[in-house]
């Protein structure tokens, strides 16, 4: 696991760093898949930050389903605000907000309530293994991601595409936090681009400010500040999105 710990690399070192290569495979024949991806979130949020642009694209075509995993109901352990069964609540009620603004019915979305913190990673991966088939996409955050929740779900969608044959596509979400442009840590070889309409890009911004409980203080004490201050932020407003392809 990675520390994920104060400033992190600034954006604009990323911004000068050549983008990945562009994905020439997302538009078959011109044309989105024809099966809805499954986007696997490890928290409320995570999908937004990492695939927005691509799911409100997704949308214009066969759309996308989303599993949340967990609740995200340990974002702010020592809140003087909320409990974690109040948070729990907001973050469910952010994430149908999210997903109405990228296109995604509500009926689309499926919370499976794992312990913010502890993934349960064998019951995970027979849950991802009901809902996958051969060549359907299985969007999720990258293994190596440095979160413990990221890396953990990461694994059981790998190991659920390898049992279904469904296409394991990755995304990195706090590597940009840690790492640093060409980074050996990271498998850029398998990089991809994947250039975002100006609606989608609209979208996804729409999306993020859905989340108030993370982009906003939730009180005055340091226990409830911003998960996503505005250096953070930063990383997600990119005209571009990046997935590690198999």
């Amino acid at each position: 696991m990675r520390p994920i710990v104060d400033a992190g690399t600034d954006e604009g070192r990323w911004r000068a760093w050549s983008a990945p290569a562009v994905w020439p495979a997302l538009l078959e024949d011109g044309r989105m898949p024809t099966v809805p991806p499954l986007v696997v979130a490890p928290h409320p949020d995570d999908e937004v930050l990492g695939v927005g642009g691509l799911v409100a694209m997704l949308a214009e075509g066969a759309g996308a389903e989303v599993t949340v995993v967990t609740d995200g109901e340990a974002s702010h352990p020592g809140s003087t605000v909320h409990r974690p069964t109040e948070l729990a609540a907001i973050r469910r009620a952010e994430t149908a907000a999210a997903g109405k603004l990228l296109g995604v019915a509500s009926s689309a979305i499926d919370h499976l309530g794992h312990p913010d913190g502890d993934v349960d990673e064998v019951a995970l991966t027979e849950a991802l293994t009901a809902r996958l088939t051969p060549g359907r996409w299985c969007v999720t955050t990258w293994r190596g991601d440095g979160h413990p929740d990221h890396e953990a779900v990461g694994r059981a969608a790998a190991l659920a595409c390898r049992r279904t044959g469904a296409t394991l596509l990755e995304f990195p979400v706090w590597t940009w936090h840690w790492a640093e442009p060409g980074d050996p840590d990271v498998p850029w070889h398998r990089a991809r681009r994947v250039d975002l309409t100006a609606s989608a890009r609209t979208a996804k911004a729409r999306a993020i400010d859905a989340f108030r409980s993370q982009i906003l203080p939730l009180g005055p004490a340091p226990a409830d500040a911003a998960i996503l201050p505005p250096n953070v932020l930063a990383r997600f407003a990119r005209p571009y999105e990046t997935v590690f392809v198999p």
